[in-house]
């Protein structure tokens, strides 16, 4: 499972733990976790990967340019041979987040990635039911990788 993230605030470092917390626990067995910083990911991670978690903060009503650079390193390198790979997401912003997911979904679709579980989107300070909400994200997605 890769997990593509740009993490420039404290709130998002809190919901990249939750996360990773979910998908390395005890019950999930078998499943390589790969954590990489949006700039530094690449297609071959990306090909490389059973399934995704996708996370960044809403920045003027979209996605970072970090995960905006991965898509578009990655975008056609992925397109036939990832179509319906799993794929979960986590969005932080200020004040609204809807640009960013839809600017991710509309991505995630071409792609044909299926989304394994809701979209975990907060505004704010992430609270203990937002950061239980990562936990269950990362979870969800590497427990559906499970051979």
């Amino acid at each position: 499972m890769l997990i593509v993230h740009h993490t420039p605030s404290p709130n998002l470092q809190a919901m990249l733990e939750a996360v990773i917390a979910g998908a390395t626990t005890d019950e999930i067995e078998d499943v390589e976790v790969v954590r990489r910083a949006a700039l530094e990911a690449t297609p071959s991670d990306a090909l490389a990967a059973d399934g995704y978690v996708l996370g960044t903060p809403a920045n003027l009503g979209m996605m970072s340019g970090a995960l905006k650079v991965f898509f578009d390193l990655a975008y056609y390198p992925c397109l036939d041979s990832t179509k319906g790979r799993p794929y979960g997401l986590y969005v932080h912003g200020n004040n609204d987040t809807t640009g960013a997911v839809r600017g991710i979904e509309s991505v995630t679709t071409g792609l044909g990635w299926e989304k394994a579980t809701p979209n975990v989107s907060v505004t704010g300070e992430p609270g203990k039911e937002d950061l239980e909400a990562c936990w269950e994200l990362g979870a969800t997605v590497a427990a559906g990788l499970m051979p």
